[in-house]
């Protein structure tokens, strides 16, 4: 049976008299479990987003209605209904419908029901992101011997393309607190490589690369070059095992938030102020220094408020 087939068959299960225990779910929540667990691209997000906020309306939509109410183009729903499994759009319909229709019959607040707050089940999700990063760090081993490496890497490398941009900045502009030379590289192509050569030239020994979904290509050719010019590469990344994986020499994993239209980053970003915290205590003078004399500069020139 195929995840589509399986998907329908959980969904459909709508007896009379309550046996199955999908019976007992919220009608969005039996809508969600449909998406719980793929890698939808934003356009995908804002048609299951719809799907959810207006399923007794939605799930007797023809493709055309529904591309059109939730803003994407009609081969759009066709490609979210075969990244779920199903063969074609009618196919997913099939299994909407039976829930749009018990969601109906079961009470005159249902609609509300199937509104309810989407932004706290993201926040739930990402709570569950957290305890994963915490069940890791229970064993601190490996944070502080990634902080050791990357804390000796004169110059240290710090990586991120694309979406992953941001928590790569972060990152980088913590360490510079800490770290005497510390080499951001937020371009791909021969922009990254050209970086990567001249930072093993001047001695470094370690490139840390952020790598959150979609994964791109030229993140993946880019941990090629690094590891070809002689780095050694730390990876921050999500769970998906991958070919990004493969190239790293240690990769961290957490969780990114995907119950929205974006990813959010509060597993990663943890993560990364984790592996920030092990860096300084793998020299804990230099990082004293360091940090004494940028509040001194900070406070003669009033950086801050």
């Amino acid at each position: 049976m195929s995840s589509g087939q399986q998907a329908r068959a959980q969904a459909a299960a709508i007896k009379p008299s309550g046996q199955s225990p999908d019976r007992e779910r919220a009608p969005a929540d039996r809508v969600r479990a449909l998406f719980d667990g793929q890698r939808l691209s934003p356009g995908q997000r804002r048609i299951a987003q719809y799907l959810i906020d207006h399923l007794t309306e939605a799930a007797f939509l023809s493709i055309t209605e529904l591309a059109e109410r939730a803003g994407v183009s009609q081969p759009s729903v066709t490609r979210f209904a075969a990244s779920l499994g199903f063969s074609g759009y009618p196919a997913l319909r099939e299994v909407l419908q039976p829930i749009a229709l018990s969601a109906v019959a079961g009470s005159p607040d249902s609609r509300e029901q199937l509104r309810h707050n989407e932004l706290q089940a993201a926040v739930d999700a990402e709570i569950q992101n957290l305890e994963n990063v915490r069940r890791l760090l229970a064993d601190t081993n490996q944070v502080l011997d990634i902080g050791r490496h990357l804390a000796r890497s004169v110059p240290l490398t710090v990586l991120g393309l694309r979406i992953s941009v941001s928590l790569a900045e972060y990152f980088a502009y913590a360490a510079r607190r800490i770290h005497p030379d510390v080499r951001l590289v937020t371009g791909g192509g021969s922009v990254a490589y050209d970086a990567l050569l001249q930072s093993r030239a001047a001695g470094g020994t370690w490139v840390l690369a952020f790598a959150m979904p979609r994964h791109a290509k030229e993140t993946l050719a880019a941990l090629r070059a690094a590891r070809s010019a002689g780095l050694r590469i730390a990876l921050i990344t999500d769970p998906t095992l991958g070919p990004l994986v493969d190239e790293a020499d240690v990769a961290l994993t957490a969780g990114t938030g995907s119950r929205l239209v974006f990813d959010s980053y509060a597993a990663p970003g943890m993560l990364s102020a984790a592996l920030l915290q092990a860096m300084a205590d793998a020299d804990p003078e230099r990082t004293q220094a360091r940090l004494e004399g940028y509040e001194q500069v900070a406070d003669q020139h009033g950086f801050f408020l």
